[in-house]
């Protein structure tokens, strides 16, 4: 099965819904607005994607925090407790498989992720 996290309105959450819905892959979606986020969900996807590739920086709810409070981002616990008081700053979308993920959307990782 097919998971996918993010939040319903992201623009980037449409583009591999439609691409998904295209290629008639099923999903199950994951609103973090409405599903929440637990500690152990994000910990399932830190096992997967590496805390910076999880991390949006370049994103509005980045550039919203103070600069203090980003210097303090330098590890993986720190970008845990970021992304848990604020879920919107995680990359959209997250893909997971059985036993693989992927960080943001792009056609061409999101055929070389299904092809392997």
């Amino acid at each position: 099965m097919v998971k996918i996290y993010g939040i319903k309105n992201c623009d980037t959450m449409k583009k591999a819904f439609k691409w998904l819905d295209g290629k008639h892959i099923s999903y199950q979606f994951h609103n973090y607005k409405t599903d929440g986020l637990s500690p152990q969900l994000l910990q399932s996807l830190l096992d997967l994607i590496d805390w910076q590739q999880l991390l949006n920086t370049k994103g509005t709810t980045w550039r919203k925090l103070d600069e203090a409070t980003r210097n303090t981002v330098n590890d993986q616990t720190s970008a845990k407790h970021i992304m848990l008081q604020n879920p919107s700053i995680i990359k959209r979308p997250i893909l997971v498989t059985d036993d693989k993920a992927l960080a943001g959307f792009s056609d061409e990782n999101y055929q070389q992720f299904f092809a392997s």
